[in-house]
Parts: structure tokens; C-alpha cells; sequence
């Protein structure tokens, strides 16, 4: 097992745990970003990786990241990440599964709820039923156990009102019937938005590494874009809904839209993509924003026991802060990443 309050480059976490699983030997990490202004809170992402070393940058990326979406947001909660590395050649259908998240539990345990963990890439609803045997600090479990749910919806929900609020912006109109948008990645959060897009009557692309999507898209009337084409794909608002760190300096060169709002996180692979992103006048929804429905929805229904409309209605809130990220940016001459930065930085530095 290692402990240590860990820094790596600039990203600076106030505990980082890294450890072999007692049952079942796979590698687990929990980092935690910050507590300053609450508890910290982050999904479970189990995946395979080329080495640890990976995932440990995955577990310190992703939880700062966390931080900086419940700062922004104006929730009183820090961020933190789960991360089970497991090896590259690993079938996530043959691991223990059990075992594992038994031994996640564990691990959030011992943090003594200063972190609590959730669904993420490669964990659902029902893992946090096995988690909570461990340790009450886990959230969106299903409904049937007095859960949330998956936070696929209210992120998809979120989304859609932070693809407003750009629409808006750069073309004038919150209305989405006619605009030309790519949806790069049709898994849970992808799906929904691709469906209420075409409900909508957006001008719609869609794109998955697994083929068998074409079948959605045809029930959708959308056209097929291959995945290694979506990025950079001719239209007007592009939705990166997969992984992350897909946008570098050679990517955003040969970008052919005017807007990019999606659910992915950590899409830039450096900060200062941001800057050729505004020389070229892309005009990019920070991911921290516009992808927060999900926590925003969980932590209000089952932290503090607000119903359904008015949880929503929180998400919904996602258009209005970044409607005032994107007016302040302009009058600043700034990126939209500093100035959303800077919002959610402020925040961390007046603790509640």
C-alpha cells in the first residue's frame, strides 16, 4: 500500500492511496483532489491500462477535474476518483468483479467518508450496490435501492442545456432544429443526447468504435461518420461523448466547426489547446461545466433529499453558468477554460 499527499507536475492532491486489492489482487488507487469546501466526491472508472502508471494519471487528471466541476457548479463538495487499473490483456468479463468492488469499498472506507465514490467508465448503478456492503459512501445506486440511478440522464440533461446556452451564443438562437452537430460516442450519456437531438430536429452525425451503432443511427434518421473522422468532421456544434484528452494542437488544426460542447472529460490534452481554440475562433464549452448534471442531480436527490423536478432544475442551472462564463470570456479577451477556471479556483479558495 502507498499513502501520500501526492504532486505530480502541477497537479496538487491532498491524499493519494494506491494498493493490491486483499481479494482479488487487482491494482486500486483513490486520489483526493481537495476537501476545501466539502466532502470529496468521484465516480469508480474500472478499465484496463497499459501499465498502473496510467492509471494513477487518470485517478490525479480526473479528480482535479472533479474539484473544478463542483466549484463551478457551486456545490460544497471537493473532488475525488476511484481508479481500478487493470492490466492491459485483462477481460473486464472474466475479473472477479465481486471481489473487486468489495475491495473498492474497503478503500473508500478508510477515508472515513472525507470521500465518497460512484459510477463511472466501466462501473454502473448496481456495482454501488456491492460497494455500499463495505462502506455507506457510495451514491447513485438504483432506484430500487433508494438511489438515484444512473447518471446518464441528468448528464445528457445538463448537456443539452449547456448546447443551448452555446447555440445561443455563437449563432444567436438557443433553438437546436437544423444545426449541424456530430455526436462522437453513443454509450450511455451519448445515446441519450443523440435521441433528444434528433427529437429536436438537429441536422445530426453520429459516431461509435462499435459498428453495431449503425443501427442507431439509422432509427434516428442520423448519418454514419466513421470513428476516426468524427473529430474533425464538417458542422457546426461538435459533441466529443467518449474518452477524453482528444483534443491536441494537430487535432484543433484540423477542426471544421464552430463549437465544441460535450459530456467527455478532460478533453484537451494540454491547457493551452484552449488558446489555439480561441485563435481559431472555436468557441469550446469547458468539460467541467457542461458535464456536471450527473453529480448535480445525485448529490442533491440522495445527499439532500430533494425531489426530482427540482433537482433537474439545478442541472438545468448548467446553461445559465456557462451562458455568463462565455459573455465574461469575451469581454475579458480571455479563453473560456481561464475564465472557467478562475470561477471555480475563487470558489476553492473561500472554503464554507
Amino acid at each position: 500500500m502507498q499513502d501520500v499527499a501526492a504532486k505530480q507536475g502541477s497537479l496538487e492532491h491532498e491524499r493519494l492511496v494506491i494498493r493490491r486489492g486483499a481479494r482479488s489482487g487487482v491494482t486500486l488507487m483513490v486520489a483526493v483532489h481537495s476537501t476545501a469546501l466539502g466532502p470529496a466526491v468521484g465516480g469508480c472508472r474500472m478499465r484496463a491500462y497499459r501499465c498502473w502508471q496510467d492509471g494513477l494519471a487518470d485517478a490525479l487528471r480526473l479528480s482535479e477535474a472533479m474539484s473544478y466541476k463542483c466549484a463551478a457548479a457551486g456545490l460544497a463538495y471537493g473532488g475525488g476518483k476511484t481508479v481500478v487499473a487493470l492490466d492491459e490483456d485483462a477481460d473486464p468479463a472474466r475479473i472477479d468483479r465481486h471481489s473487486v468492488l468489495l475491495d473498492v469499498g474497503d478503500l473508500v472506507a478508510e477515508f472515513g467518508g472525507r470521500y465518497s465514490t460512484g459510477p463511472d467508465v466501466g462501473t454502473c448503478a448496481e456495482d454501488m450496490i456491492v460497494v455500499r456492503e463495505r462502506t455507506p459512501h457510495a451514491f447513485c445506486l438504483p432506484q430500487s435501492h433508494g438511489g438515484s440511478g444512473s447518471p446518464a440522464a441528468p448528464t445528457s440533461i445538463g448537456v443539452l442545456a449547456a448546447l443551448r446556452a452555446v447555440s445561443l451564443h455563437r449563432f444567436g438562437t438557443p433553438s437546436l432544429a437544423g444545426r449541424g452537430i456530430v455526436v462522437s460516442g453513443l454509450g450511455a450519456v451519448g445515446e441519450r443526447l443523440a435521441r433528444s437531438l434528433a427529437e429536436q430536429g438537429a441536422e445530426l452525425k453520429v459516431s461509435d468504435v462499435d459498428d453495431q451503432k449503425r443501427v442507431l443511427a439509422k432509427e434516428l434518421g442520423a448519418a454514419w461518420v466513421e470513428p476516426q473522422e468524427a473529430i474533425t468532421t464538417d458542422t457546426e456544434i461538435l459533441v466529443p461523448a467518449a474518452v477524453g484528452q482528444i483534443l491536441d494542437h494537430d487535432v484543433v488544426s484540423r477542426l471544421r466547426c464552430a463549437a465544441i460542447v460535450g459530456p467527455a472529460n478532460n478533453q484537451l490534452v494540454t491547457d493551452d489547446v484552449a488558446d489555439l481554440l480561441r485563435q481559431r475562433d472555436i468557441l469550446w464549452a469547458p468539460d467541467f461545466v457542461a458535464n456536471a448534471g450527473g453529480v448535480i442531480y445525485a448529490l442533491a436527490r440522495e445527499v439532500e433529499g430533494i425531489g426530482h423536478g427540482e433537482a433537474i432544475d439545478r442541472v438545468h442551472g448548467i446553461g445559465t453558468t456557462l451562458a455568463e462564463i462565455l459573455t465574461n470570456a469575451d469581454r475579458a479577451g480571455r479563453t473560456t477554460l481561464a475564465t472557467a477556471t478562475d470561477l471555480a479556483a475563487t470558489r476553492l479558495r473561500t472554503p464554507r
